[in-house]
């Protein structure tokens, strides 16, 4: 009797490990999942109500993980990272946009306030450019849909709203997924930032009030 007891309590246990493994293979992340990175501006702290009045800003992207790989230093690193694009999405999957509810500026040329796309050119391992574009991106791919981007596929300079060179700054430790980040900011401005690996790339923008 207590061994048939065992048996059942065993098989009850090995159907429960079984549904557990089925729902985590259901509900694994993806390979880069997306991510998004934010800060808010011009507000004002209230006793009550926190931080009232503020401007957001906002980077949407895809978050590739390391995984094991010299990411920046094969000679190939570029053509590896932009996959068959003229440019890096800086990023995976979807492009990577910046949404803003005030205007930016970067190396004195205006960004309106809307969404905007971001590349990066990868000319070498110490020259990186950004790229802030009005292409708009495709949320999902369509191949028919020859007016927006998925990734940096089909991008063209055409729809540059600014270049900047960004600073290459080496990181003390390893950062396995790729992440954007505001740094240093306050009501003047900051640093738009990609941080991957012991790499970080960063250009200064300001506040347009």
């Amino acid at each position: 009797m207590r061994g048939a007891i065992r048996a059942g309590v065993g098989m009850v246990l090995l159907s429960s490990a079984m549904v557990t493994a089925g729902l985590w293979a259901q509900s694994r992340p993806p390979a880069s999942p997306a991510g998004v990175s934010a800060t808010e501006v011009l507000g004002r702290h209230d006793e009550r109500e926190g931080y009232v009045g503020g401007r957001w800003l906002e980077v949407r992207y895809g978050r590739p993980i390391r995984r094991g790989r010299d990411l920046f230093g094969p000679p190939d690193f570029a053509d590896a990272l932009s996959d068959g694009a003229p440019v890096w999405r800086a990023g995976a999957n979807v492009s990577t946009r910046l949404i803003t509810e005030v205007p930016i500026v970067i190396e004195g040329r205006q960004i309106p306030a809307g969404e905007h796309t971001l590349f990066i050119e990868l000319a070498s391992r110490t020259r990186w450019t950004l790229i802030v574009s009005g292409w708009p991106a495709q949320t999902t791919y369509d191949e028919t849909n020859k007016a927006a981007l998925w990734g940096a596929y089909d991008y063209t300079p055409d729809k540059d709203l600014v270049r900047a060179r960004m600073q290459i700054d080496r990181l003390p430790r390893s950062f396995d997924q790729l992440s954007w980040q505001f740094l240093d900011m306050s009501d003047s401005g900051g640093r738009l930032a990609l941080l991957w690996d012991r790499t970080l790339a960063s250009v200064p923008f300001r506040i347009d009030r």
